[in-house]
């Protein structure tokens, strides 16, 4: 209704501007081939804009006549894009539906339809790369290298060739490449930092994680650990030659991870072999207290070198409140008091732990004592037929593998920061010599037992 009404209005409105202009008075004179004309003003001007009216029709239907084949064309164009844009669409559903085949005759036809999209020749790569043309592939990369807009795509899927292929030196190069390109390629960073990681030079590895930038609270967190598990690698690659150097990354890292107990370990057995016992004890308390580990406790006992095995009993009932509060006190004070022969406190502290919830450790080290107390041998083997069914200790774990001490690396992956203490799933023990004092020092430590227990699991690190 309202439409109708300013239909009606708008009507109206023209046919009395019209009226007006008719009855405008005056006359207009003009002559043409010997013709003479002498319209009203009002019809001189009505007849002038239906002559104006006539020629824009004229030039319109001459100009859609002319245009015409332009017109047909860019109708092609636009339904040859509207094509390639609906292969483009379909290749990548067929690729990410496990359809590499058929990805790939789909980006071909994309490409055909589409020649300057990029896109259509990076799909087009990806597909090859997926069907396993790497030859084909290869060349499609490296293609489209040369473009600033599609460099990066194509180092990424270079990358992954080679990955694919097994050749890890032309993959880092393609990273560090990338890495040129993009310094905030996540990808290519972690590439070549695994790389340093995995041949050992720290340095340089801490300088790229130093330089990050994590985003929250999680991202610096993960920063932190990966700075402090690099310095502990420092520290325990200069231990022997260069202890100063070694203890000031030790400090660092634990600067940055006050309870990492690796760090902790190097930092005192350095200050036992520069005759600083007391700061080493110091240092090994308060990680003992924060963590309960074993292997805490262990060099805490011979924090006092040349110390007799009752002199390091009483050490460590400095540190081990009786009744101890969990198995790993436990085992400690007990490998302690079986050093020093005072049986009946190896039991005591044992008995709470050797029940349903035995562990070989436990086994191994109630088996010492009836060995050692009584010398009953048939006992001594029921306790460790009784381990063969008992549950493991926690030890240093990674990737399916068990070391006797922490390593910054995978042996397996070469992942950094891959070892745990935890339950072992596996038996496939591989024991590791700690590193041996300076010679400076008044004695080598002992090497702490390759599976020892771990303190609750708030305590773990």
């Amino acid at each position: 209704m309202i439409r109708l009404a300013l239909w009606i209005v708008g009507s109206l409105v023209v046919a009395a501007l019209a009226a007006w202009l008719m009855a405008l008075p005056g006359t207009l004179t003009l002559e043409l081939a010997g013709y003479r004309m002498q319209p009203r003003l009002g019809t001189a001007v009505v007849l002038l804009l239906l002559l104006a009216a006539l020629i824009i029709l004229v030039w319109t239907v001459l100009r859609r006549i002319f245009g015409a084949p332009r017109a047909m064309a860019r109708r092609r164009a636009l339904r040859r894009r509207a094509q390639g844009v609906e292969a483009l669409s379909d290749a990548v559903i067929a690729l990410q539906s496990g359809d590499p085949a058929r990805a790939r005759l789909l980006a071909r036809e994309a490409q055909a339809r589409l020649p300057e999209n990029s896109a259509a020749k990076l799909l087009e790569a990806r597909a090859d790369l997926a069907v396993g043309d790497m030859p084909a592939a290869r060349e499609h990369y490296r293609a489209l290298i040369a473009s600033d807009k599609t460099a990066l795509a194509a180092l990424t899927g270079l990358y992954d060739q080679a990955r694919t292929q097994q050749r890890p030196e032309a993959a880092l190069t393609f990273a560090r490449k990338a890495l040129s390109l993009a310094p905030d390629s996540s990808w290519a960073a972690e590439a070549v930092f695994d790389d340093l990681v995995q041949r050992g030079h720290w340095a340089e590895a801490v300088a790229m994680v130093n330089a990050e930038v994590p985003p929250g609270r999680e991202g610096r967190a993960r920063k932190r650990r990966r700075q402090a598990v690099i310095e502990t690698a420092r520290a325990r690659e200069a231990e022997t030659s260069q202890p100063l150097a070694a203890l000031e990354h030790a400090l660092t890292a634990l600067k940055l991870l006050p309870d990492f107990v690796p760090a902790a370990l190097i930092a005192a057995r350095i200050h036992i072999n520069q005759g600083e016992s007391r700061k080493a004890m110091s240092l090994l308390r308060r990680i003992w207290r924060a963590t309960g580990h074993p292997d805490i406790a262990a060099l805490y006992g011979h924090a006092q070198p040349g110390a007799s095995a009752v002199e390091r009993l009483k050490r460590m009932r400095e540190i081990v409140d009786m009744p101890p509060e969990h198995r790993a006190a436990a085992m400690a004070l007990a490998r302690t008091a079986i050093d020093a022969y005072d049986w009946p406190l190896a039991r005591d502290v044992l008995l709470p732990y050797a029940g349903p919830d035995l562990t070989e450790g436990v086994a191994s080290l109630m088996a010492e004592i009836e060995a050692g107390e009584s010398g009953d041998q048939g006992k001594a083997r029921e306790w460790l037929a009784r381990g063969l069914r008992a549950a493991r200790d926690p030890a240093w774990t990674a990737d399916g593998l068990v070391s006797a001490e922490w390593e910054p690396t995978s042996p397996v992956t070469g992942k950094l920061d891959a070892f745990e203490w935890k339950v072992p799933v596996t038996s496939n023990a591989r024991p590791l010599p700690l590193p041996v004092a300076s010679s400076e020092g008044p004695e080598d430590f002992p090497k702490p037992a390759p599976v020892l227990p771990l303190a609750p699991a708030e305590n773990q690190q």
